[in-house]
């Protein structure tokens, strides 16, 4: 698989047996395809023997299934359809396919754009998710590149459409954010339309002049949600004059929107104005936010916020965010740790002896986005997949001999390593961000 350009990122047919439609035919096809990838990557990482001719065998069988659901795509009933995008999505979730879509990079886009286009709100929610897929499997190259400058006017459209599905809207802002950051960091002018059309989205959700903030209709939020968080997963690779230009602009009215009544909205406003401090003190050691004792103050609030009309769920959710917001924003020092390893991964699974450490409010978003999109496949990804793994200064993949994939090295040294390359990636994604600099 080709390696990503340089100073990218961080720096039968389901629903027909026999001719026949049906429900059990679509999840027989979904489960046979996902229980391939699983027994496929169980020893994917340790030295094996050449492939059986059973083996073979299976993997032909795997690739024939996902064509057909690739043929489903055009199927003029529009359940066959999001069976097969449910199916794909699965897929390319679970499993590295880079080899696989190459090939059908094209027909896969062609299909996503009528989906997209003509589909239902269901149908191009799916679709839209898809086609983030896509290009992360593409690995951020040429290829994922031509996918986004053809699919990006019909994302547009639907975002920007006040009577366009909720959930279709939302879904494209992911998709926008994500493509985007996948495959065009290296271009300035597609970068800065796309934080562009985010703003618009979400800054409908500011105060008005008088400082109150908008009545806005039910569902709406979840789209501001997504939007503020693609916008802030861009800003990670934005230049310092840009971001510059930014902070002023967007920090005041981010404080007003913490009083926002949906949660996840709120949530999603007190990460982003802890990224934006993140990122300007990267460039000014000295920043501060104006009037940083009332944004404490609000903070402080939400963290400890214990109004009986929030859920439950919901509270504890909101009081831990803010809690890490306020101790970054009082202390300007944030350490958050996630490890994946074998508490996590059971069994054989190498990426056992590998930690994630996400020690910084940009790296964070970034992680959460992927998350979001590939769902519990993040895991396979990071472990195999060289985009997320150059992203995460991880280095190759792992190939473990049977006898030291057992040998676990301790927390600290997994996180001197991971530090060190995530020192080394950033200092490559600066340098890029100085050429992208003189476009924007």
């Amino acid at each position: 698989m080709p390696r990503s350009k340089k100073g990218k990122r961080g720096s039968g047919k389901p629903g027909l047996k026999n001719g026949v439609k049906g429900d059990s035919s679509d999840d027989e096809l979904t489960s046979d395809i996902l229980s391939h990838y699983s027994s496929a990557s169980e020893g994917a990482s340790v030295i094996e023997e050449p492939q059986t001719v059973d083996e073979q065998t299976a993997q032909e069988e795997t690739e024939d299934k996902l064509k057909q659901c690739i043929d489903n795509l055009m199927d003029k009933s529009a359940k066959t359809r999001l069976a097969a995008l449910e199916s794909l999505r699965l897929a390319f979730s679970s499993r590295l396919l880079y080899e696989f879509l190459t090939e059908r990079r094209l027909t896969v886009s062609d299909c996503l754009e009528r989906s997209l286009k003509k589909g239902g709100a269901e149908e191009q929610a799916a679709a839209a998710t898809l086609f983030s897929l896509l290009c992360i499997q593409l690995g951020g190259g040429d290829e994922a590149e031509e996918g986004f400058k053809i699919l990006r006017p019909v994302l547009t459209s639907i975002l920007i459409d006040t009577g366009a599905s909720l959930s279709a809207r939302q879904s494209c802002a992911r998709a926008l954010g994500m493509c985007c950051y996948v495959s065009a960091a290296e271009d300035g002018e597609d970068l800065i339309q796309t934080l562009s059309l985010l703003e618009g989205v979400f800054m409908a959700s500011y105060p008005n002049r008088e400082g109150n903030l908008p009545t806005v209709k039910p569902g709406a939020p979840a789209v501001h949600t997504a939007a503020l968080q693609a916008w802030a997963l861009l800003l990670t690779l934005c230049p310092a004059s840009k971001i510059n230009s930014l902070l002023d602009i967007h920090i005041p009215k981010l404080q007003c929107c913490l009083q926002s009544p949906d949660v996840n909205y709120r949530i999603a406003v007190g990460e982003t104005i802890a990224l934006l401090v993140e990122l300007g003190r990267d460039i000014d050691e000295e920043f501060e936010v104006e009037d940083s004792d009332s944004l404490c103050e609000s903070l402080k609030s939400l963290a400890t916020d214990g109004n009986k009309h929030r859920a439950k769920n919901d509270r504890r959710k909101q009081r831990s965010i803010f809690r890490e917001v306020l101790h970054y924003l009082e202390y300007i020092y944030f350490f958050f740790t996630l490890t994946m390893e074998r508490g996590i991964f059971r069994g054989e699974d190498p990426f056992g002896v590998e930690s994630v450490y996400i020690d910084s409010w940009m790296r964070r978003r970034i992680y959460d986005a992927f998350k979001e999109i590939l769902v519990s496949g993040v895991r396979h990804h990071l472990q195999f997949n060289p985009l997320l793994r150059d992203i995460f200064g991880l280095g190759a993949p792992l190939i473990l001999d049977p006898t030291v994939r057992n040998n676990k090295i301790s927390r600290f040294e997994k996180h001197l390593f991971n530090a060190a390359a995530f020192k080394a990636r950033t200092k490559l994604r600066n340098k890029s961000r100085d050429k992208r600099a003189d476009v924007m």
